[in-house]
């Protein structure tokens, strides 16, 4: 998986296509990701003791990481991630115009 936690990317399919965000969590043994303002259900939670305050709170929910593009700022668009390999190190590309990510 070669999105990581703090990309930016962009929803491709479902009802948050389009929408761009950043990854909050990610969660490469299920292949799912935390995307900002995307995939957002109400919970409501009870008192946990005195210091936990109840109410209805947004929960952010794992999408597929299929389901999210990669957003290259280069060429302002979605894309798709490269390995570039200098000696030891490896760095993640732009597949359309070469600019790291």
């Amino acid at each position: 998986m070669r999105i990581k936690k703090g990309d930016d990317v962009v929803v491709r399919v479902g009802k948050y296509a389009g929408h761009r965000g950043e990854v909050i969590r990610a969660l490469p043994a299920e292949g799912k990701v935390e995307v900002s303002g995307a995939n957002v259900a109400k919970r409501h939670l009870k008192q946990q003791g005195q210091t936990m305050q109840a109410g209805i709170i947004d929960k952010y929910l794992p999408m597929p990481v299929a389901s999210v593009s990669l957003w290259c700022k280069a060429c302002d668009g979605p894309t798709r991630a490269g390995m570039k390999i200098d000696g030891a190190k490896k760095t993640r590309i732009c597949r359309k115009c070469g600019a790291d990510l």
